[in-house]
């Protein structure tokens, strides 16, 4: 079996993310993120030509790597586990993520503001994918805004739940969701 080898395109983003994480909001240079990823600037351009490019292939990249493990989680799902309770474990696994994964993403909106549309778009439609299939509507908006507000706790860095606390609130929205 042949194992695959990352493409330029895909070690690129991945520094890009690790890069932005590591030197915070608006610090993402086009230079530390080619040297990260082992490309010369020149391969980095080719691949995005500006740093807008890149940014906006990283929302699309975190969004669609999003979406893929949502439908890996509702498949595995043997119990039959409800498509909600399958986005509540997956969403605060992502949320007790020791960084968020996603706080390059404020590199990207001190960028250019509009990269919040591609992210609201989505959200909308993950929410409307739910709603399709969940049919208490109260109980799906419950656990989807207290698992969104955990997200945006981690994304700002200002989660205030102690672990037990968190576990307390995901199995009583996992209860909710059954």
């Amino acid at each position: 079996m042949k194992v695959r080898r990352a493409n330029s395109r895909e070690k690129i983003l991945a520094a890009a993310a690790a890069v932005a994480r590591e030197t915070g909001p608006g610090s993402l240079s086009l230079d530390a993120v080619a040297s990260r990823a082992g490309v010369s600037k020149g391969g980095l351009l080719y691949n995005f030509p500006t740093k807008a490019k890149l940014m906006q292939a990283l929302v699309e990249d975190y969004l669609s790597a999003f979406q893929q493990a949502l439908e890996a989680a509702r498949k595995n799902s043997g119990s039959g586990e409800s498509p909600l309770a399958a986005y509540i474990r997956l969403s605060a696994e992502h949320a007790e993520e020791s960084k968020p994964s996603a706080s390059w993403i404020f590199s990207a909106i001190a960028e250019d503001p509009d990269f919040l549309t591609p992210i609201k778009s989505f959200r909308r439609q993950v929410f409307e994918q739910l709603k399709e299939e969940t049919p208490n509507l109260k109980a799906l908006l419950v656990c989807y805004l207290a698992i969104e507000g955990l997200r945006s706790m981690n994304l700002f860095g200002s989660d205030i739940l102690s672990v037990e606390e968190r576990r307390l609130l995901i199995s009583t929205l996992l209860e909710i969701a059954e």
